[in-house]
């Protein structure tokens, strides 16, 4: 298992450490609903160094990532993110993935922990045909998550900057706590509100040390990967793995605002044609009428029980003490407002499909 640059932050805050990604990561601090309430209403601090970075420049490089991935990059200014997805052949999702346009035919991408070789493996082989000049930087990078309505606060007292005035899905390079050449952007996977720190490995601690300074004043905390699911969960985000993967594409999963059909990219053909012919199974939403908590791979039902999909993720809500969920269900049962059923323990729990987010930040 590799360590973050964070790891021993961990242990000095008696950080539970699982196996994450090919990393040990922290889970939890305090305990998942108290770290969870503490980024709705503070402000988190999340390690989440196991992210992988690659850096693609040259002239072809928007040619690239545009055939590469289904979201319009010609949209992209400099300073800005946008959330894509690169598809195989057949269509399905390789991988979720965050680019960032740093200068014209200069990119960032940040993809899932999980699928940097994957990745990486993939980019590398396409671009024997683009020619452009990429670098792998996660094992250099560090990356810090700062989450919840007070981290715009926090992150003006340590930048001396307005970020208040960042708007959302953008980016800029600035110094913290002595350290140069950091980017602090406004992506989140919370729905909180927050920023993201990609700093060098040596600096990490550097800039958990000023956050963690004022830790009294801005009632922060340290939170681990539990949180940051379940919080992502409130939200109706999805998660790589669970939600997507190579054998859903995006029609499936609701990502249709990120699949651009005006643009040439791997598996739009069979893409577009599920846009087109209406996909067999679609991503819901869902909150549990009666008490229960969905996990994935729990089986959904109809009210005539007959079986219709599954459970791809699923908790117990902090904010709303309920049971919410996503998963797939048929096209032709995953209307707004209908009755569905949840198997749990053999017994079936009485759910509604809704339209997310779950709780309103």
């Amino acid at each position: 298992m590799k360590k973050t640059s964070l790891y021993e932050k961990h242990i000095e805050n008696n950080a539970k450490m699982v196996p994450f990604a090919g990393f040990i990561m922290p889970v939890q601090y305090e305990g998942v609903n108290i770290e969870h309430l503490g980024v709705r209403n503070g402000v988190g601090i999340f390690d989440v160094s196991h992210m992988g970075e690659f850096f693609i420049s040259g002239k072809n490089s928007l040619k690239m990532l545009n055939y590469l991935c289904t979201n319009n990059i010609e949209k992209l200014d400099i300073g800005k993110a946008q959330y894509n997805c690169m598809t195989n052949e057949r269509g399905g999702i390789i991988d979720d993935l965050i680019i960032y346009k740093i200068d014209h035919n200069e990119y960032m991408l940040v993809v899932n922990a999980s699928n940097i070789d994957k990745d990486w493996e993939w980019i590398n082989h396409h671009n024997k045909k683009f020619k452009n000049k990429i670098s792998n930087k996660s094992d250099e990078t560090s990356l810090i998550a700062v989450q919840g309505p007070k981290s715009f606060n926090l992150l003006n007292e340590i930048t001396g900057i307005n970020t208040n005035l960042l708007n959302n899905y953008s980016f800029i390079r600035t110094s913290i706590a002595g350290c140069k050449d950091v980017v602090l952007s406004t992506t989140g996977y919370t729905g909180s509100g927050g920023f993201e720190i990609y700093c060098k490995n040596d600096d990490a601690i550097k800039i958990w040390n000023k956050l963690f300074s004022l830790k009294n004043k801005f009632s922060l905390k340290p939170a681990g990967l539990a949180s940051r699911d379940t919080l992502r969960i409130e939200m109706g985000y999805c998660l790589y793995g669970n939600d997507i993967n190579e054998k859903i594409n995006p029609i499936e999963a609701g990502l249709k605002w990120i699949t651009c059909f005006e643009k040439e990219f791997i598996g739009k053909e069979l893409i577009e044609s599920t846009f087109i012919n209406q996909p067999v199974r679609k991503l819901v939403s869902f909150t549990l009428e009666e008490k229960g908590v969905p996990r994935k791979g729990y089986k959904i039902f109809n009210l005539k029980g007959h079986e219709i999909g599954y459970v791809t993720s699923g908790t117990m809500s902090p904010v709303l003490k309920k049971g919410i969920g996503l998963g797939y269900v048929d096209f032709d049962n995953s209307s707004i407002g209908l009755n569905i059923q949840i198997e749990i323990r053999n017994k079936m729990i009485l759910s509604t499909i809704v339209k997310p987010p779950f709780v309103k930040t």
